[in-house]
């Protein structure tokens, strides 16, 4: 399974490149808000560094006006992967980029019907957001496991890309159901080191170590 790293933040996104845990980044307006930067000067920066795909998402509501935006946020870089929501006119938006080359990344997904459109509109990902569907007390993983099925069934390409991960349960639940790329922001992603056992078995080794006395170096 792929690691996207949800986040506008470059310090973040780079100190998990660095540790080769980075195969493509995920914004969005939100942020975008909170990086306070220009949307199009941070993900350059972004995409400089970054090899995988890098979601950008349109702003606008009518299919032309996110085309218009989606071209732009294209000219950005080669891995720039549109982002748009899956609406109608989403949809169309999706439609006209993928068959002119680009990359596009489909948001707000809630149901196996909707990734099922977007997988005919020939959408390269598909976003359904698990947390978001937790919280309404709808299981995520059922979705997921739903998408992957009707994508097996009939051999579409298009990959999930499971977002609104909150947890590092949800992590493991999403590789285990088979999601192609799961997003997550920085703090989650740094969660799947922590086991108590780990902690506490270094603890004891620490304390053992000092009783010898001795140094490696």
């Amino acid at each position: 399974m792929k690691f996207f790293v949800d986040t506008a933040d470059v310090d973040a996104i780079r100190e998990l490149n660095d540790l080769g845990m980075v195969d493509g980044v995920t914004t969005n307006p939100s942020l975008i808000l909170k990086s306070g930067r220009d949307i199009l000067e941070v993900t350059k920066e972004i995409c400089s560094f970054v090899s995988g795909p890098v979601s950008a998402e349109v702003v606008a509501l009518k299919a032309d006006e996110m085309i218009a935006e989606g071209r732009k946020l294209a000219e950005i870089a080669p891995n720039i992967a549109v982002k748009v929501p899956l609406t109608w006119d989403g949809l169309k938006t999706c439609k006209v980029l993928s068959d002119e080359g680009h990359m596009v990344n489909v948001t707000l997904c809630f149901s196996a019907n909707q990734a099922l459109l977007a997988a005919k509109a020939g959408a390269t990902f598909i976003s359904p957001f698990i947390g978001r569907l937790d919280d309404i007390n709808l299981d995520g993983m059922d979705l997921i496991s739903d998408i992957r099925a009707i994508y097996d069934n009939y051999g579409f390409e298009t990959q999930i890309l499971a977002a609104s991960i909150r947890t590092a349960n949800h992590v493991t639940q999403c590789a285990l159901v088979g999601a192609d790329v799961m997003t997550a922001p920085p703090s989650v992603i740094k969660s799947l080191a922590n086991h108590v056992l780990t902690e506490k078995g270094l603890d004891q080794f620490m304390k053992d170590w000092a009783k010898t006395g001795q140094k490696i170096i």
